[in-house]
Formats: C-alpha cells, sequence, structure tokens
C-alpha cells in the first residue's frame, strides 16, 4: 500500500496536509516492529547474545532476530567481510524485501578496522551496499548496539519528514554505482540471481544512476535462474 502510494504521490502532487497522516503513522509502526537478521561475518557477534537476552533484552524495543532474508527488515553485518562472504551478503540483502536497512557493528565495515592492509577484505561496506547506520568500536558494547538500533528507529519513523531511513532506496538509484565496485571485486562476469533493475521499475525509483556502463556489463553476461536439475 505504501508503494503504491508513493507512485501516485509522483504522479500527482499533494496538497492537502492530511494526506500524510496515514503515511507517518505506517512510518510509525515499522519503527516499533523490526526482524534482524545478523550476518556474523566477525567478531562483533560476540555482543549479540547479551544485547539479546535478558540484561539488555532488545526486545522490549521492538526487535528481534529472524533467521531468514524473506522475512528480515535489518541486515547486521558485524565485523569484517572478506571478498568472498561479502558476495554472500550482497545476496542476502538483495533477497530481503524493502524497505530494508542495514547496520555496520565494529571499525572493520567503516574503513576495514585492524585488516585495513589485507588485500581479502572489504574496506568500506557502503561503497558495496547502502549502510544506514554505522556502529564504530572494536567491538561496541551491547549498549552501544542498542543506541545504534534505536538510531535507526528513529530514522524510520521520521523517513518522510528527515529522508534518512531511505538508505534502501539509493541501491536502486544508484545501482551503477554499487554495481560498478561490485564487479571491481569480483570479476565482470558478476552477477545475482535478484534482477535489482526490475524491482528499481517495480518500487518507481529508477533513474539516471540506474543504467550505465557497469549495467551493460552485465546484461551481456546475465542469464536467467534455472531450476536445480534433480537426479536420483
Amino acid at each position: 500500500m505504501k508503494k503504491e502510494l508513493l507512485i501516485k504521490e509522483k504522479q500527482a502532487k499533494r496538497t492537502n496536509p492530511l494526506a500524510h497522516v496515514f503515511d507517518d503513522f505506517i512510518d510509525f509502526c515499522q519503527s516499533k516492529s523490526l526482524f534482524m537478521l545478523h550476518y556474523c561475518t566477525g567478531c562483533g557477534a560476540i555482543e549479540l547474545p547479551p544485547a539479546m537476552t535478558s540484561r539488555f533484552d532488545m526486545e522490549r524495543l521492538g526487535i528481534q532476530p529472524m533467521v531468514t532474508p524473506r522475512q528480515a527488515d535489518i541486515l547486521l553485518v558485524t565485523g569484517y567481510v572478506s571478498v568472498k562472504t561479502l558476495k554472500r551478503v550482497i545476496l542476502t540483502y538483495e533477497q530481503m524485501q524493502a524497505p530494508k536497512y542495514v547496520i555496520g557493528i565494529c571499525s572493520c565495515t567503516v574503513n576495514g578496522g585492524m585488516y585495513w592492509q589485507s588485500y581479502a577484505t572489504a574496506k568500506k561496506l557502503n561503497d558495496y551496499m547502502p549502510v544506514d547506520v554505522y556502529i564504530a568500536g572494536c567491538m561496541p558494547r551491547p549498549e552501544a548496539v542498542l543506541e545504534g538500533l534505536q538510531r535507526l528507529k528513529e530514522n524510520i519513523k521520521n523517513d518522510r519528514k528527515q529522508q534518512k531511513g531511505s538508505a534502501w532506496k539509493e541501491y536502486f538509484a544508484n545501482y551503477d554505482t554499487y554495481l560498478g565496485n561490485q564487479q571491481h571485486l569480483f570479476g565482470d562476469d558478476w552477477q545475482t540471481p535478484v534482477d535489482i533493475i526490475a524491482e528499481a521499475k517495480l518500487y518507481g525509483l529508477e533513474g539516471e544512476g540506474t543504467y550505465g556502463k557497469n549495467t551493460e556489463k552485465l546484461a551481456k553476461v546475465q542469464q536467467p535462474l534455472l531450476p536445480q536439475e534433480m537426479k536420483l
């Protein structure tokens, strides 16, 4: 419903001051119920058990863990990301349904941290996918994790007013740039089963940055996802 409202809003400007009340209510509800997929890439994952359990109890804030990207709202990347693992992180992110949010935990997701000289790790996570909130530290305490989650909740609640909870839209609007950075690491034949350009059209978010030389490379190598053959 929110997607349809956004498409209609682009077609006809809404001048009624009460027209956005329902939009604000949706943003408020989304901020109060969030499912979190924690992709435990590094040592920052050790801070999640105390944040989830009785001492800090993040579920009282309306946030609880989820085991699949299909039902998750937040992707938590908890530490350094190797180039090999980054492929899986991107695939997980693309499988999540919008609106979706990314939180980078530990200094490794900000600038590589203690692995900044390593050829095998990605240095800046937001070069390859949009990041909503960074929680720096090596490792950040559970209080810092909860503070970062609270900041994300506020951004989601004020999404329409401040445009702070819409980093996921940047992935569609600037897909060619993100794809170029991914191809630089993984090679020109890099592709995922998810058709991001089709999703950008669906959400009405395609723009000049969606297309470019990198999406042209993708079009040459992209193959449709075929079902696996079952053999006995």
